[in-house]
């Protein structure tokens, strides 16, 4: 583990600490991709921190980033439902659109307004040296498009926009907070030295146990390996029926030797609420079908009361359709506000 995630992670620990005590001084600033479904990696790794931090009181700005769905792929025809599908899996989850602001890129035009003057503030090199850009480059072959090159930089007007001064972030993610405080710290050098306008964001990393895809791969809407907070009940014990494990009938939780049974087994502890090892010492040399079963009924369980809320609401387009609208209301009137100050700091309001 390097210095400076020892660092970020004891950083995030005090920062934890402050969100308990005065959660009403922090902003969030947290979202999602509109490129499918979430599933249940999205709903224990990101989700349920979102909805316990909304719980505590937090400000929580959500935001569904449409324009950075084409950063690396065609814009498809149904996008809007991918978006509305993702509004119904907030609400299904708990976010609460009376507490929190749910919006999306496109309709914010003044955030994205910001991105101009915030490219201005970095270099090409920083921007190559982004993970995300160098694994677009990679795997694109030299046909990156030139949009990919901004999405760190759009990434932090995401966050700035509003003020964030916290975003829950994984460990991959640590360099996108990073380039936003650079932005932050430059701005405000350069256009308002004298009583800094942006927040430099902190990031605050999450605590929840890495899941794999059902095939152990890393868990992707692409990959098919993934079991969405939509699916039914028997379509989840059927994914996991078929889920890859090993040729030792013994189940033991040992994340290194068995990823794929340690997965498994992590899943049910998640869900059940007891330890990796207690689950494990449970089936024993009930091998890996007993093992499955245990899984799939604590994840039908666990997300059983959050599937009859998505149930409810999935018929309500309107309703859905309404909370985007005023979620995308007040992230415009922010937005507006944030333009217009830099604007003034910047000496190109005329």
């Amino acid at each position: 583990m390097t210095s400076t995630l020892v660092a970020a992670e004891r950083r995030s620990a005090r920062l934890e600490g402050a969100v308990l005590a005065d959660p009403a001084s922090f902003r969030i600033l947290t979202g999602d991709r509109p490129t499918g479904p979430l599933h249940i990696g999205h709903y224990f790794g990101t989700l349920e921190n979102r909805v316990r931090l909304q719980r505590l009181g937090v400000e929580l700005l959500v935001l569904i980033a449409d324009y950075q769905a084409i950063t690396d792929r065609d814009s498809p025809a149904h996008l809007p439902v991918d978006v509305e599908g993702l509004v119904l899996d907030y609400l299904a989850a708990g976010i609460d659109p009376d507490r929190a602001i749910i919006f999306t890129h496109s309709q914010i035009a003044e955030l994205n307004q910001l991105v101009l003057p915030f490219l201005s503030l970095v270099s090409v090199s920083e921007l190559r040296r982004n993970p995300t850009v160098k694994d677009e480059i990679a795997a694109g072959g030299g046909t990156t498009s030139a949009l990919m090159f901004t999405y760190p930089v759009h990434q932090a007007a995401d966050i700035l926009f509003c003020h964030a001064n916290l975003v829950p972030v994984g460990r991959d993610q640590l360099p996108h907070v990073e380039l936003a405080r650079t932005i932050a710290r430059r701005f405000n050098d350069r256009y308002s030295p004298g009583r800094p306008y942006f927040p430099e964001p902190e990031a605050l990393m999450g605590t929840a146990p890495l899941l794999l895809g059902l095939d152990g791969r890393k868990m992707g809407k692409s990959r098919g390996n993934a079991i969405t907070l939509g699916a039914s009940e028997d379509e989840t014990a059927r994914r996991i029926r078929a889920a890859k494990t090993d040729g030792e009938r013994r189940i033991t939780y040992e994340p290194d030797r068995r990823p794929e049974v340690a997965n498994l087994v992590r899943l049910a502890a998640i869900c059940s609420g007891v330890a990796a090892e207690t689950v494990a010492e449970q089936v024993g040399d009930g091998g890996a079908s007993v093992l499955k079963r245990l899984a799939a009924d604590a994840l039908n369980e666990r997300l059983r009361p959050i599937r009859a809320r998505r149930s409810e609401l999935a018929g309500e387009r309107d309703h859905l359709r309404a909370v985007l609208a005023r979620g995308n209301a007040r992230a415009g009137e922010i937005a507006a506000e944030t333009l217009r100050a830099v604007k003034e700091l910047m000496h190109t309001r005329y």
